[in-house]
């Protein structure tokens, strides 16, 4: 039975199935979206790239709502931290800074006019959630969408596509695609 187990690949080489898209270049189901096309698909994968929240952020500065994203990050970044004096500087941070009826960049948030600097003493990771879940959804249902249709968004992915195109990108492509095909 081993004699053949050996002939076996021999007899039978792997059968390589290639789909090609509508303009008969190879797809995988192992590529994943890049820049633009992934930022398109959902605001989570628009706030994990950097160059992502770069340009939201770029569009919310124009729109005068860039807080919005910026104590969205501020949280994500406090989740993290480590150590309750380290944890008790970044709550009141954040609380000055975008919360407090003073804040320099307040943001808003229901139930705001009840927040005090007294939920400052007892810190915890998540003590922010409720309030970065409502800026989220904030984003996620009026800004990003309008961010999907500027300007910044529509530019950066003219600028990404022009890139694709390039004959160095062609020329690239075409290189590995001998590589794959080989």
């Amino acid at each position: 039975l081993s004699w053949c187990k050996a002939l076996l690949p021999a007899a039978f080489p792997p059968v390589r199935l290639e789909i090609n898209d509508s303009e008969g270049h190879p797809s995988s189901s192992h590529q994943t979206l890049k820049g633009t096309s992934k930022w398109a698909t959902s605001l989570e994968n628009l706030l994990e790239d950097p160059e992502g929240v770069k340009r939201f952020r770029e569009f919310l500065k124009k729109e005068f709502s860039e807080e919005n994203v910026l104590f969205w990050l501020a949280c994500e970044e406090f989740k993290k931290t480590q150590g309750k004096k380290q944890m008790q500087e970044k709550a009141k941070d954040i609380y000055m800074t975008f919360l407090s009826s003073k804040a320099s960049s307040q943001v808003n948030v229901e139930g705001q006019s009840r927040l005090n600097e007294t939920i400052l003493e007892t810190p915890h990771p998540l003590m922010f959630q409720k309030l970065q879940d409502q800026i989220f959804n904030l984003m996620k249902y009026d800004s990003y969408s309008r961010f999907l249709k500027s300007d910044v968004f529509l530019n950066h992915k003219k600028s990404e596509e022009q890139e694709e195109n390039s004959p160095e990108a062609q020329t690239a492509a075409k290189r590995a695609s001998r590589i794959y095909n080989t």
